[in-house]
């Protein structure tokens, strides 16, 4: 099971290192990424306990958002529902 996990978070990863390396502005598409993927996971851990979607700070959580953007911390609110 271990191993399965490791293998997507690579694979998503690798993903987004080669959607940032084929854009033009290749620093601002990474930085705007990163920084709006904390400031989102932020957002929904101070403001999310009033909608239910509360997520912790985490080293997996924080190294996600800064390194996948919006849409993982996205995926974990929906993770959270299921």
């Amino acid at each position: 099971m271990d191993i399965a996990f490791y293998f997507i978070c690579g694979c998503a990863v690798l993903i987004m290192t080669i959607y940032y390396l084929k854009r033009r502005k290749r620093t601002t598409s990474v930085l705007f990424g990163s920084v709006s993927g904390i400031l989102a996971l932020f957002l929904v851990n101070c403001f999310g306990a009033s909608f239910g979607a509360e997520l912790p700070l985490n080293i997996f959580n924080v190294t996600g958002s800064a390194l996948l953007g919006v849409p993982f911390v996205a995926g974990l609110i929906i993770l959270k529902y299921i």
